[in-house]
């Protein structure tokens, strides 16, 4: 299986705080993949050095095998945990803005899911609800043909009755050559979608793998062994 994402002693500081420590890690591409841990484990961190926002400290950390910057943007769609997006643009530019803005976006795509999702193209963003803007920054992020996709918190702000739907989009709308990483607290929701996990602690990995053989070795559900994990 490809590997997608690799990282070896990866280390970020700030100042005499460290938010990863030694981090090593192989994403399989054609998988689904759980970053997990509590508050302040280091998954935002993680992600925005993938992402290319953040410089590493120490170590290295390669996607398709090139180093975060101007090459992997373009295989790389990511979603971060807060609104980004202009409030005074409507649904509708917003598309054309992706659409003019990354070669690999699909236009048809994301219409449709906007479409599915009962939001109006002509809707502008600031009038929409904080889990109905969450559901357009997320169908934007996976209307690319991206290699890798990050999403950071997707599901936080999103009313349960939508959650399997965008659950199935973000599985439905990636081909066996990517890989999906989705940080989040909301493990009973995603398990079922996950292929893989990687637990969090502290900047360190404390346990990673094939979510059917953490499940065999354990005999706990990810969600369970989260609770048993990180509890207080």
């Amino acid at each position: 299986m490809k590997t997608i994402l690799s990282c070896r002693n990866l280390t970020k500081q700030y100042g005499t705080t460290t938010a990863l420590d030694n981090v090593d890690l192989d994403l399989p591409a054609g998988s689904v993949i759980g970053l997990l841990g509590p508050n302040a484990s280091g998954k935002s961190t993680f992600i925005k050095i993938a992402a290319g926002l953040l410089t590493l400290t120490s170590g290295e950390l390669l996607i398709d095998n090139n180093k975060p910057g101007v090459k992997t943007k373009e295989i790389v769609s990511y979603l971060p945990d807060h609104d980004y997006l202009n409030d005074w643009m409507s649904v509708n530019q917003l598309v054309k803005l992706f659409e003019d803005f990354y070669t690999d976006f699909d236009k048809l795509k994301a219409f449709d899911m906007i479409q599915r999702l009962n939001i109006k193209k002509e809707s502008m963003l600031k009038t929409l609800s904080k889990g109905t803007r969450e559901k357009v920054q997320l169908v934007l992020t996976m209307s690319r043909k991206a290699k890798l996709y990050l999403l950071d918190e997707p599901i936080g702000g999103v009313d349960p009755a939508a959650r399997d739907y965008i659950l199935n989009t973000i599985i439905g709308n990636y081909s066996e050559n990517a890989a999906v990483l989705i940080s989040t607290h909301l493990i009973a929701d995603v398990e079922a979608v996950l292929t893989h996990a990687v637990f969090i602690k502290n900047g360190k990995i404390v346990r990673t793998g094939d979510v059917d053989t953490i499940r065999e070795e354990t005999n706990l559900s990810i969600d369970a062994l989260f609770r048993e994990e990180f509890k207080c």
